[in-house]
């Protein structure tokens, strides 16, 4: 679950290189088996089916094929609730199939992790104790290009491989799957993780569109602004800021003898209040504020006064995680920075490569895909294609079409995308549809206080904004590996689904 976040600007579109194992509308035929959801004294009898949605333009041509995996509640019958919701989940990259969201996350099934350190691959399977089935049917749906979705034979993959059109393609493949399963009076759900998130944006306004309300989205792990990932940006240094203080206070760097969450607020507080003047002024700064701003942040993040001076408070998250276990030759991770991994060898010193590298996702991201494959092969009869795209970055995420159409500005279009706007606007016509914002305080691949600074300038109204639910946890970007912070979400989404 390698999810990127790169620089959109430098991101070519020109040339799209075949999808390893990937272009082909030869699928399996479709498998389902009835299962028993148990948690402590509550069992669930439900159905899981594993089969593949046909993406059509509107011409009717096939684009591609879109694998899910759906989760529905049955009665004694085998006939589901068409009443109940349904929730359409995925994960992001661009570029990752929805494996870890399903069987790290919120799916029936979970393996079981192990606090901060590295799974088997035989790790154990169980029943997801938290898992969103007990609110909501579950489809989870694979991006084409990754897991077992493929783009048809013929089709350019440089008019799938995009911002707009990706939530074109998924917005066609959930009115299908709605329309072929007879839940059209369902409430309809969206539940997105990391780039899946800038989906659900996009997918929130052309749903609403195209005459398919909804009742809630999700948003985990999220980013909107991409501007943040632009190289020298300030909008980077501040969104990493807090992030940077909660890494040093779990190793015992900074903030010794504060509570987390109160540790994280003022590392929030001391970015807006003076961390931000401070890079907004640039070599306008004095030697002596520089310097104080400088040993506050030491404060903070745990490293050398000296060493932040000498990149004018600008440390970037590559720095960061060579530098704050340094003198136990350690590298903390990124999509969970509490995960750690031995420093590479002096040959490997690239900082692209040590970028590049992630112990948060080396944990545990070979298990999900094992139990995943196990699951479908073993106990649905499902015989998918032998490789399993987990992450295909190369293919998709690597050459993604980021310019996308800004409604209401004077330009229209923009190549580093803002789909905060796309929020606003789907909220401003639908203002009864419930938004859940979660993160996780050691996320440095979507941070926090991005995700907080984003919204806020969106001028919602109050009517809107109390249809928001904020949840911020101790965790990382893959919220479900942390036991504690997968109980607390599942009884947050639970309160979620059932609010009116």
């Amino acid at each position: 679950m390698a999810e990127e976040e790169k620089d959109p600007s430098k991101i070519s579109t020109s040339s799209f290189m075949s999808v390893p194992a990937n272009t082909t509308v030869e699928t399996p035929a479709p498998a389902s088996a009835r299962f028993t959801w148990t948690g402590g004294a509550e069992t669930i009898d439900y159905q899981a089916t594993a089969s593949h949605i046909e993406v059509r333009d509107d011409r009717g041509a096939l684009e591609g094929m879109m694998f899910s995996l759906a989760y529905v509640k049955v009665d004694a019958e085998g006939n589901p609730d068409r009443k109940r919701p349904i929730t359409f989940a995925y994960n992001g990259g661009p570029g990752s199939a929805s494996v870890a969201i399903n069987f790290g996350g919120i799916g029936p099934r979970r393996v079981r992790t192990d606090g901060m350190n590295h799974l088997r691959m035989d790790a154990p399977v169980e029943d997801n104790p938290s898992t969103l089935l007990q609110d909501s049917d579950i489809v989870f749906l694979d991006a084409l290009g990754t897991g077992w979705s493929s783009v048809a034979e013929g089709t350019d993959p440089s008019k799938l491989f995009g911002l707009d059109a990706d939530a074109d393609a998924f917005a066609r493949a959930i009115t299908s799957w709605l329309e072929q399963n007879g839940r059209w009076s369902s409430p309809i759900y969206l539940f997105g993780e990391s780039y899946g998130t800038t989906r659900n944006a996009v997918l929130m306004r052309l749903l609403g569109e195209r005459g398919v309300g909804l009742t809630g989205v999700v948003m985990l792990s999220a980013i909107f602004n991409w501007v943040q990932t632009l190289a020298g940006e300030d909008m980077y240094y501040l969104g990493m800021m807090p992030t940077f203080a909660a890494t040093a206070q779990f190793f015992g760097k900074a903030g010794a003898g504060v509570d987390e969450d109160e540790w994280f607020d003022r590392a929030m507080a001391f970015t807006e209040d003076v961390y931000a003047p401070a890079l907004l002024r640039g070599d306008r700064l004095s030697p002596e504020h520089e310097r104080e701003v400088a040993e506050r942040l030491s404060e903070f993040w745990g490293l050398p006064v000296e060493h932040i001076l000498e990149h004018h408070l600008r440390i970037d998250l590559t720095d960061f995680r060579q530098n704050i276990l340094k003198d136990e030759s350690r590298v903390c991770g990124r999509l969970d920075m509490r995960f750690c991994s031995d420093a590479p060898s002096p040959m490997q010193g690239s900082s692209a490569w040590v970028g590049e590298e992630d112990a948060a996702d080396d944990a545990v991201e070979g298990a999900w895909t094992n139990a995943f494959r196990s699951f479908c092969h073993d106990e649905l009869g499902y015989h998918g294609p032998s490789r399993y795209l987990t992450n295909n970055w190369e293919n998709v995420g690597h050459k993604w079409g980021w310019e996308h159409d800004e409604l209401g500005t004077e330009d229209g279009k923009s190549p580093v995308p803002n789909v905060a706007l796309d929020i606003a606007i789907a909220l401003r016509r639908n203002p009864r549809c419930k938004l859940a914002i979660i993160g996780g305080r050691y996320d440095a691949a979507t941070t926090f206080w991005n995700v907080v600074h984003d919204l806020s300038c969106q001028y919602l109204s109050p009517e809107i904004k109390e249809r928001m639910s904020w949840f911020r946890y101790g965790c990382g970007h893959m919220a479900y590996v942390d036991k504690p912070t997968l109980d607390a979400m599942g009884k947050d989404m639970h309160a979620f689904y059932e609010k009116k």
